[in-house]
C-alpha cells in the first residue's frame, strides 16, 4: 500500500471519528448547560424537559429519511450537510429569540446527529477494507464517548468561570447577583459555541474524502467508483474489489427477480429475532442512558454536590465511559454478545437501584407546608412561615447560642391581577435546604425546586412564576428539607460510575452489533429501522417526561422505573437472546427457522 494510499485511509477513519465526536456532544452538551439555562430563565420544567428531548425528536426524524437522502444524493453530501446542519444549530440555540427558536435549534441538532448516526457508519462499511471496518466501526463509537467528554470537560470549564465571578468582591449585593445572572447566561450559551468548532471541522474536513466507491457503482458511475477503490486501496487491489461488486451486482439482480415480494418481517420465522431486536432496544433506552448523560450535572446537585463539584462529577463519569468502550472492544469477540449484555445489564441494575436508594433516603426527609402557605382570603395575601424543628434543617448559631431558623417568605395570588404578573417565594436561610414547590396556572400543573446554601446570593434564593393577566394561580404542594452532604453526592457518583461502565461494557457495544446480527438477510433493513425507530422514540418518551416525573415524584422513582425495565432487559438477554459471537448470519438464521441449534 502507497503512502497516499494509507495516509488517505487514516484521514477517513479521523472524518468518522469526528462524526463520532459530534454525535457525543450532540447527546453531552446539555447536560452542562442546562443548569445555567434553568437559572436564567422562567421556563417550566416541563419546557426545559422539551429542550432536551427535541434534540432525539430531531434525531428520530432525520433517522427516517437518512437513508433515502443518502441513497439519492450521496453519502458525502448527506454527511457534509449533517454538519452544516449541527453549526447552524448553534446560532439558533443561543440568540435571544425565545423558546421556539431554542427548542427549533434543538431539533436541528438532533437532526444532524441522526444523519450522523445512519451514514457515517454505513460510509465506513462502504469504504474501508475487510480488514479495516471493524477497527472504523469501533472507533466511531469510541470517539462518540470522546465527545461526551468534551461536553463534559467545556461545561466543567464554564462552571469554574461562574464560580470565580461569584467568588470576586462587591460593591453591593444588587451587582453581585446581576454579575452572577450575566456570567450564567453568558455560560450556557459559550459552551454550545464552543462545541460548534468540530462541526466546522467536520464540515470542511468531508469535502475532501472521496463518493462512496458502492453508492457510485449503482448510480452506474463507474468510472468515478473505480477512481475512489484506488484511491483506498491502490490499483490492483481496486480492480480486484470492483470486479467482485460487479459480479456481486449482477447476482443481486437475479435474488430480486426470484424473491421480490415473498418475504415479510411478518412471517413466522422472523418475528421471533424482530421482536427480540425490539425489546433489546426499547429497554436498552428504558435503561435511561440519554437522560443520565443529559440531566447528570442537575442530578448531581440535587444529591449534595455544589457549582462546579457536581461538573467535576459529570466529567469523571463520562470519561470512564470512554476508556470502558475500548474495554468493550476488547471484549466482545473474545466474550461473545450474550455474556457482555449479561454482565452489563446486571451492573447497570445495581447502579441504579443505588442511586434510586440514596434519593429515596433524602426525599424521606422533606416536610410539607402546604396547608400554612394556602390562605382562605382572596386577593393578594402574603405570608410568613418560620419552620420548626421537625424540619431538621436548624442549627446553633456557636457565637451566640442562639438557633438559626428557616424562614419562607411566600406571595400567594389566588388571580392575577395586570399589576401583580407574578407569584414569587423567596427563602432566606443559613443552612443548606432544598425547597420543592408545586403549583398550577390555569390547571396546568407546574414544579420548581431550588437549592439554597450559606452563600447562595439573595437573588437566587427567589423562585419566581411568569403568569399572564387573568390566570389562576393555586399551590399544590410546598415541602422543605435538608441538603444531601458532598459526601452523598459522592456516593451517586459513585453508583453512577457502576452504571456507565456497566452499560459501556454491555449495552453500549453489544447493543448495534446484536442488532444486525439478530435481523434475517432480506428483512435487514426493513427491521432495523422499525427497531430503530421505537429506539429513539423511548429515548425521546423517557427524556421529555423526566423533569415533570422528578417534580412530582422524585429522583428515586424514575431510577427505581428504569432499573425495573433493565430487570426485564437481562430476563431478555439471560434467557431468549442466543449467542451469536462466531457465527455467521446464515447459521444464525437458521437457528431462528428451528433447523440449527447454536
Amino acid at each position: 500500500m502507497s503512502k497516499s494510499t494509507s495516509f488517505y485511509n487514516k484521514y477517513l477513519l479521523f472524518i468518522a471519528g469526528l462524526g463520532g465526536l459530534l454525535y457525543g456532544i450532540d447527546v453531552g452538551v446539555i447536560a452542562g448547560a442546562l443548569p445555567y439555562l434553568q437559572a436564567t430563565t422562567n421556563y417550566t420544567p416541563g419546557q426545559l424537559s422539551t429542550v432536551v428531548a427535541a434534540v432525539l425528536l430531531g434525531s428520530v426524524l432525520s433517522s427516517l429519511f437518512a437513508g433515502a437522502l443518502s441513497d439519492l444524493f450521496g453519502r458525502k453530501k448527506v454527511m457534509i450537510l449533517a454538519g452544516i446542519c449541527f453549526v447552524l444549530s448553534v446560532p439558533i440555540i443561543c440568540l435571544p429569540n425565545g423558546f421556539a427558536f431554542l427548542v427549533a435549534g434543538r431539533i436541528l441538532q438532533g437532526a444532524a446527529a441522526g444523519l450522523v448516526g445512519v451514514v457515517v457508519p454505513l460510509y465506513l462499511a462502504e469504504c474501508l477494507t475487510a480488514d479495516k471496518r471493524g477497527f472504523g466501526t469501533g472507533m466511531f463509537q469510541f470517539m462518540l464517548t470522546v465527545g461526551l467528554v468534551f461536553a463534559a470537560a467545556v461545561g466543567l470549564y464554564f462552571a469554574n468561570h461562574v464560580e470565580t465571578i461569584s467568588a470576586a468582591e462587591y460593591n453591593t449585593v444588587a451587582e453581585r447577583a446581576a454579575a452572577i445572572l450575566a456570567a450564567k447566561n453568558f455560560a450556557w450559551r459559550a459552551i454550545f459555541w464552543a462545541c460548534a468548532v468540530p462541526g466546522v471541522i467536520f464540515s470542511v474536513g468531508a469535502l475532501f474524502i472521496s463518493e462512496s466507491p458502492r453508492w457510485l457503482f449503482k448510480r452506474n458511475r463507474k468510472d468515478a467508483a473505480l477512481k475512489a477503490l484506488e484511491r483506498s486501496r491502490g490499483v490492483e487491489a481496486a480492480k480486484k474489489e470492483f470486479d467482485e461488486m460487479a459480479t456481486a451486482s449482477a447476482e443481486d439482480e437475479g435474488d430480486k427477480k426470484a424473491d421480490a415480494p415473498k418475504d415479510s418481517i411478518f412471517k413466522k420465522k422472523y418475528v421471533i429475532p424482530f421482536v427480540l431486536a425490539v425489546v433489546i432496544l426499547a429497554c436498552n433506552q428504558a435503561t435511561g442512558i440519554n437522560s443520565v448523560l443529559a440531566y447528570i450535572v442537575d442530578v448531581l446537585k440535587q444529591a449534595g454536590l455544589d457549582g462546579h463539584l457536581a461538573n467535576q462529577g459529570d466529567l469523571t463519569v463520562k470519561i470512564l465511559n470512554m476508556l470502558m468502550t475500548v474495554v468493550a472492544m476488547v471484549l466482545v469477540d473474545r466474550k461473545g454478545r450474550k455474556f457482555l449484555l449479561t454482565l452489563g445489564t446486571t451492573g447497570i441494575i445495581v447502579g441504579l437501584l443505588g442511586v434510586a436508594a440514596l434519593f429515596l433516603r433524602s426525599e424521606r426527609g422533606m416536610q410539607d407546608f402546604t396547608d400554612r402557605l394556602n390562605p382562605a382570603a382572596f386577593g393578594f395575601e402574603r405570608t410568613e412561615v418560620v419552620v420548626n424543628e421537625k424540619t431538621g434543617i436548624e442549627e446553633i448559631d456557636e457565637a451566640t447560642g442562639a438557633k438559626k431558623t428557616h424562614v419562607v417568605k411566600y406571595a400567594y395570588f389566588s388571580e392575577i391581577s395586570p399589576a401583580e404578573t407574578q407569584a414569587l417565594m423567596k427563602t432566606d436561610t443559613f443552612v443548606p435546604a432544598q425547597v420543592k414547590f408545586v403549583y398550577t396556572l390555569d390547571g396546568a400543573m407546574n414544579v420548581k425546586t431550588l437549592v439554597v446554601r450559606e452563600d447562595t446570593p439573595a437573588a437566587e434564593r427567589e423562585i419566581k412564576i411568569p403568569a399572564e393577566e387573568g390566570q389562576k394561580f393555586e399551590v399544590k404542594s410546598f415541602e422543605v428539607g435538608p441538603l444531601p452532604s458532598a459526601t452523598n453526592g459522592w456516593l451517586v457518583v459513585m453508583f453512577f460510575a457502576i452504571f456507565i461502565a456497566a452499560y459501556a461494557v454491555g449495552p453500549g457495544v453489544c447493543v448495534w452489533l446484536a442488532l444486525s446480527e439478530l435481523m434475517p438477510n432480506r428483512i435487514r433493513a426493513m427491521g432495523m429501522s422499525i427497531a430503530l425507530l421505537i429506539n429513539q422514540f423511548v429515548s425521546t418518551v423517557i427524556a421529555g417526561t423526566f423533569l415533570p416525573v422528578v417534580g412530582n415524584f422524585g429522583y428515586s422513582t424514575i431510577f427505581f422505573f428504569c432499573a425495573g425495565c433493565t430487570v426485564i432487559y437481562w430476563i431478555t438477554a439471560v434467557f431468549f437472546l442466543p449467542e451469536t459471537k462466531g457465527r455467521t448470519l446464515e447459521e444464525i438464521e437458521a437457528h431462528f427457522e428451528g433447523r440449527k441449534k447454536l
